[in-house]
């Protein structure tokens, strides 16, 4: 194992991970005033509704679909009847269309934050961290997805998925991800690069649930009837009708 090797696939994970917690837990505790998404609704609604539906929906089924493919080993899904081949045009199918879900989504959103004045000015300097790392990201995904639909698919469930799993096992094989294909290498870069910088982005409003807004009394609201002002009385002498 070279030295390159030990640092992406090994080294750099845990630093990313390290990153990520001590990231959140500083960040609660030191700035919680800009725990939020920055949202620019009022400054501009129907470019945000659609992109913003198309991103997060496309984005959950991707994440589903990376739990599946990574955290579930192969001999789990052909124990259940799950064919090697069913399982791979699956995850092609359902793969393209969140993909292409994501990638309009992203699009729209980031037309909308160059094009609309009033949302550009809101763009922070952690957006501009963030939006390059993000998009490199659903790049190389795309292209892991293109390349495993090729008839000589590669078989990332023998070696990027183990590898994976043995990060969080603390028994990472970089050996499994030194000879993966590159598209393959660097969308798992970007991405832990992408977790990495999570902690200091608009990302953190994910873990933001409004549990408590179920069980919130409601709130009555009321209209303020203003009464016309009473008509001056008009002094000696005035002609005014």
């Amino acid at each position: 194992m070279s030295r390159l090797d030990f640092l992406l696939w090994v080294a750099l994970p845990y630093l990313c991970i390290a990153s990520f917690v001590v990231g959140h837990v500083w960040r609660f505790r030191r700035d919680q005033y800009t725990w939020t998404a920055r949202s620019t609704q009022l400054l501009e609604r129907p470019l945000l509704l659609v992109g913003s539906t198309l991103f997060h929906f496309g984005l959950l089924f991707a994440i589903g679909g990376h739990l599946l493919g990574i955290l579930v080993p192969r001999s789990w899904t052909e124990a259940v009847g799950i064919s090697d081949t069913v399982y791979h045009w699956f995850a092609v199918v359902a793969g393209t269309i969140s993909g292409i879900a994501i990638v309009a989504g992203f699009a729209i959103l980031v037309y909308r934050r160059i094009s609309v004045g009033r949302v550009r000015v809101t763009t922070t300097r952690s957006d501009l961290a963030l939006y390059p790392v993000l998009a490199a990201t659903i790049l190389f995904g795309m292209l892991a997805t293109a390349w495993g639909s090729a008839a000589d698919r590669y078989a990332y469930r023998e070696t990027v998925s183990p590898w994976f799993r043995g990060i969080f096992a603390l028994d990472p094989h970089a050996s499994l991800m030194a000879g993966a294909p590159f598209v393959f290498q660097a969308h798992a870069v970007t991405a832990w690069l992408l977790f990495a910088v999570w902690p200091f982005t608009r990302l953190v409003h994910v873990w933001s649930v409004p549990l408590a807004y179920v069980g919130r009394a409601p709130i009555l609201y009321r209209r303020r009837v203003s009464e016309s002002p009473a008509r001056p009385t008009p002094l000696r002498g005035d002609a005014t009708p």
